[in-house]
């Protein structure tokens, strides 16, 4: 793990002064909404598989960066988006855009930050780069609407929860890979394993998010029980549901149906979750995940690249934020 901070170390200051040239490419009005939601910081996990993976399969450009950029311009813009649908008022300790901006402004920064990134990867002349983008920007969008359209269902099926992950967070993941490996000029099976490799990640990723949204607010710097109040019945939530007896489930599937779950509601149940290890045992279902992760490496060059991805499945298993 020493090494894998030692290289983000290395790598953040060119993805941000990518990152920061391509919102001087923006229209004006939209910059400083851009840099709101990029200042406030975030893992930069989506540029830097663009660039490990692109490393990893033997490009040495510094274009990668301007491409990696494009990743993050995307998933900024999701946030946008997210924000406002889910009215937060807060994004990674600071206030969300749309507190400070009219919500309109920010919908449709978020739209020009969308249009801006793909012109970005469309100036790069290959229509491979252009089309996984793309894809990636619909599967996200279309995994939005799946978890729009799934909220406050008690009867929501496992398999049906798994394709919302997989639009709304493993697709952009999975993305950022393949792009490091068109890149590259990797050939398909190259290309394929990258994109493996991406989505399992983004599942587990997922899924060890969706146990953190229980930990104490202390532990995060989150709301804790966020997904009780807006009615997501993510795989804690759900086995907490099943542990209850009739009444109870009852009284549960009424209040998380109508949207009526309070705060208060939400810190007492993510209680109980903690208490049955509810959240552990989810963090435990990723683990499938980040198996299938590592062994889609196992498809690639043995480089020290391959390695740091291969802690990079290790930290999204422990991470406590």
């Amino acid at each position: 793990m020493i090494l894998l901070k030692a290289r983000l170390a290395l790598e953040l200051p060119p993805i941000n002064r990518a990152l920061a040239r391509a919102v001087d490419t923006l229209p004006e009005p939209v910059r400083p909404v851009a840099r709101h939601i990029f200042e406030a910081g975030g893992k930069r996990l989506r540029p830097l598989l663009t660039v490990l993976t692109a490393r990893l399969l033997g490009y040495a450009a510094e274009d990668i960066y301007e491409l990696a950029a494009t990743m993050e311009m995307l998933h900024g813009a999701t946030l946008l988006h997210d924000d406002v649908l889910d009215n937060a008022l807060s994004r990674r300790g600071r206030p969300a855009a749309h507190t400070l901006f009219d919500v309109p402004t920010v919908i449709l920064a978020g739209d020009a930050l969308l249009a801006g990134a793909n012109a970005l990867v469309a100036g790069f002349g290959d229509p491979r780069l252009t089309r996984c983008f793309s894809e990636a920007t619909s599967r996200t969008a279309a995994g939005e609407i799946l978890e729009i359209a799934s909220q406050g269902r008690v009867d929501l099926p496992a398999a049906e929860y798994q394709e919302v992950v997989r639009g709304k967070t493993a697709w952009l993941i999975r993305a950022s890979c393949e792009l490091g490996a068109l890149r590259a000029g990797a050939d398909a099976a190259a290309v394929a394993a990258a994109g493996a490799y991406g989505e399992n990640l983004g599942m587990a990723f997922q899924l060890v998010d969706d146990a953190l949204d229980f930990a104490p607010s202390s532990v995060t710097g989150k709301p804790t029980g966020g997904d009780v109040r807006e009615g997501k019945l993510t795989p804690p939530l759900r086995l907490y549901r099943l542990s209850l007896n009739r009444e109870e489930r009852a009284a549960f599937d009424a209040a998380f149906s109508c949207g009526l779950m309070t705060e208060h509601d939400a810190e007492a149940i993510a209680g109980r979750i903690r208490d049955a290890a509810f959240d552990a045992q989810t963090r435990l279902d990723a683990d499938a995940y980040l198996d299938a992760a590592r062994a889609a490496l196992d498809n690639l060059p043995h480089l020290p690249e391959r390695d740091l991805m291969r802690q990079m499945a290790d930290y999204v298993r422990d991470r406590k934020k």
